[in-house]
This record gives structure tokens, sequence and C-alpha cells, in this order.
């Protein structure tokens, strides 16, 4: 597999060195990063398929603090520590003083000296940042409202596997655009050159900052940047097809008013027909069938979407080693 995958400026993938640096979003880390991580991604997955030895951090501990609920991030975060000849400690922001108000600040310094990372799942986005500046050591964004990372460096890692390559292809996602897999694709996509096309409702454009900072790099990797409120439009062509739920964490309160605005936006068989034929569709999970997508798709044979999630895992493994 590794022979078959095309990643740009492959001989520079050894130069970058990542140790000590936070990994909050993907616009912070330039091109030669993201591959680096991708190919040290790919080969400790050859590792573990083949039952190959690869702690690369004895002795290593990560802090993981969680305010939301998990079940791919959390897993995969200790298992990929465990494998790596580490730990990894679950620390509630329920059962620790951050949740009876002591603050960000003096948390970040205090655990900073226990642990040799800490990963986080939270709500908005300041808090990792403010958590991250009063950190001693690596902090990573495990999810928040505005961007998730780790997943789709995972979402690159598949695209990769299967289609051999990422520059040059067509990312299409539909749905909410103002979230953070739309925000983290947006970013990861012009990082590598691939091109993409975002559809929403009126109302649920992506962050104008996020799109700003994305035109910029887009120009450096000649990548072709679209949005529009037409998802026929959006999917024409299309390499990768991806969705997320309409009602992410936090919006339960809205999630009538958003069944309403998000009709039209399913990903089903007949909107598929204008992507390419060989696509592959991709969705971070956990997905309401029938709702964003239908099951003949989620559950169809351009389906990825388990190899997706265990590439959470190998994903997750090399931000870990590059990182401690």
């Amino acid at each position: 597999m590794l022979n078959a995958i095309n990643l740009e400026n492959k001989q520079e993938l050894l130069q970058p060195n990542m140790k000590g640096k936070n990994f909050l979003k993907l616009a912070d880390f330039s091109t030669s990063e993201i591959n680096s991580l991708l190919e040290t991604a790919l080969e400790l997955k050859k590792l573990q398929k083949e039952g190959k030895s690869h702690g690369d951090l004895p002795g290593k501990v990560l802090g993981m603090i969680f305010e939301k609920s998990s079940t791919r991030t959390r897993v995969s975060f200790e298992v990929g520590m465990i494998q790596l000849g580490g730990q990894a400690i679950f620390l509630s922001s329920k059962d620790i003083q951050l949740g009876r108000g002591e603050s960000i600040s003096d948390t970040a310094k205090v655990l900073s000296r226990y642990v040799d990372g800490l990963m986080i799942r939270t709500f908005e986005h300041h808090l990792i940042e403010e958590f991250a500046d009063n950190s001693s050591v690596p902090v990573i964004n495990g999810l928040t409202d505005l961007h998730h990372p780790t997943q789709v460096l995972a979402d690159l890692l598949t695209i990769l596997e299967h289609k051999g390559k990422l520059k040059g292809l067509k990312l299409c996602y539909i749905g909410d655009g103002n979230n953070n897999i739309a925000h983290s694709l947006l970013e990861g996509a012009v990082k590598v050159g691939m091109h993409i096309s975002i559809s929403s409702p009126k109302g649920y454009e992506p962050n104008a900052q996020i799109v700003s900072e994305a035109r910029i790099a887009a120009m450096e990797t000649e990548c072709i940047i679209t949005f529009t409120n037409d998802p026929k439009e959006a999917i024409e062509q299309a390499d990768i097809v991806v969705t997320d739920v309409w009602t992410s964490m936090g919006q339960e309160d809205e999630q009538k008013q958003r069944l309403e605005d998000f009709k039209g936006f399913q990903v089903n068989q007949e909107l598929c027909e204008k992507a390419k034929g060989d696509f592959i569709f991709l969705h971070c999970l956990p997905a309401h069938r029938g709702e964003e997508v239908t099951a003949d798709i989620i559950d169809g044979p351009h389906s990825v979407v388990f190899d997706e999630a265990e590439n959470r895992l190998h994903a997750q493994k090399a931000i870990l080693k590059k990182l401690l």
C-alpha cells in the first residue's frame, strides 16, 4: 500500500520536527508537516497489521479531559497510547476541580507538570487555546465546536489509502458548513492540494475567518474552493463525498428547525449520481440514517466509514508520536 500512495514532496517528510507542538487546528500545520503525519500513520498502521512492535513512547502519559461524550476519540487515543508503550488517563471535567470552578490556566499549569501531553474535547475553541497557552506540554484538540483536526487527519489518511493520492482530487462536503468537520476539512484540503466544495443552506455557511485563511493557503497549493447553496452543483464530479449530522452536540434545542432548514441536503442515491462513478463516502459518525444520509449510501459499496473510523487510531498514534 505504501508504494502505491503518492504524497507530495515525499522527500521532505523526515524534515519537520513537531515535538512539543500543539495540535489545535490543521491551519497551524504546513503541507510537509501534514504529509509527515500521514506517512507516519501509514507506517504505524503497517507495523500493527504485521504484528510488529512500535512502542515509541515508553513511560509517556497522556491526560485526556472530556467535557463532551465520545466513542472514537476516547478509545483511539487511549488504545493508541497503550500500543505506543505509554498510558492514558481519562479525566471527566465533572470529576476534576475544573468542574468546580478552578481556572483553566491553573488546571493547565498543574496537569502539565504531571503528564507528557494533554488531549481535550470541549465546547468553545477559545477554551482549548487558553489551555494551550498555559500548558508546558503539547495540547491536542480532540474536538471543539469550531475544529475537529484529529478526525480530518484520519479522513485524509482514508482518502489517501483508497485513492492513492490527495492532490488534485475533489472533495464535496454537504450539510452544516458552520461546524467543526466542515472547518477542518476546509483547512486540511487546502493544505494537501485537494479541491473542495461546500454546500450548505443559507445561514449555515462556514466561519468567515476560517474561509479567509483557507483562501490564502489555497493559493499556495493551487486548489479551488467553492461554496454553494446547491448540493447538486457542489457534488458534480466529486471524488469524495462527506457529510455530518445536521444537529451537533449542544444544538439539540435547534433540532426541529434544523430538520426543516436542511431539507434537500440529504446525501442519497439520486444526488450521488452526479459524483464520479468511483467516489468514496465519508462520515465521522455517529450517523442518523434517513436524515443526513440514506442507508443505501452509508452502508453501500462507496462507503468507507468504518475504514475511516479505524484510521482514527492510526492518525492519533502519528500525532502522539510526533508531538510527544
